[in-house]
């Protein structure tokens, strides 16, 4: 059975999941594609997961922490696993497009070419929020476009990581 707890952050109240151990889930309440059901889940604030995920978050606000190291387990199609894990790989401080990812994809599909726009619908549905920073992702000429938790939040954290050069029309 899924675990759950509410962390207040900077930007926010979210909603934190566990299963088997691993954090499954990370969503700012009321952010598109949050579960609406958590409260059917078990509530467990002193899980262990949770802990240090607060203290990790705590961090990362304050700018001491760069990478999340904590054991995540998001679930999704195998596309949509294939590109939060190259989420994972963009390191902090700076950003890339839906283009580039789109083409780092295309060898795990036998050199089939995924639109970006297929590429924007799985970084939208990333389940762990801010632990795989869907955030970095940005439009083809550099625009900040999309982000579930809200645009607002995405230049937020950004910002928190010192990108340069954000192109912002909110």
């Amino acid at each position: 059975m899924k675990r759950y707890c509410t962390i207040l952050t900077p930007l926010g109240e979210m909603i934190a999941a566990v299963e088997q151990e691993h954090l499954c889930g990370l969503w700012f309440v009321g952010q598109k594609h949050a579960p609406e059901h958590f409260r059917e889940w078990l509530p467990d604030p002193d899980h262990q997961v949770f802990t240090a995920l607060r203290g990790q978050l705590d961090a990362y606000f304050a700018g001491r922490l760069r990478r999340f190291d904590l054991p995540v387990a998001p679930r999704g199609t195998p596309f949509q696993m294939a590109t939060w894990a190259l989420l994972r790989a963009i390191p902090p401080g700076t950003v890339t497009t839906y283009g580039a990812l789109a083409r780092q994809l295309a060898p795990e599909r036998e050199g089939r070419m995924t639109s970006a726009r297929a590429v924007g619908g799985a970084v939208g549905r990333n389940p762990i929020s801010i632990v795989i920073p869907c955030h970095r992702v940005v439009g083809a000429n550099g625009s900040l476009t999309g982000y579930a938790g809200g645009l607002e939040r995405k230049v937020a954290l950004l910002t928190l990581e010192n990108v340069a050069n954000l192109k912002i029309s909110i």
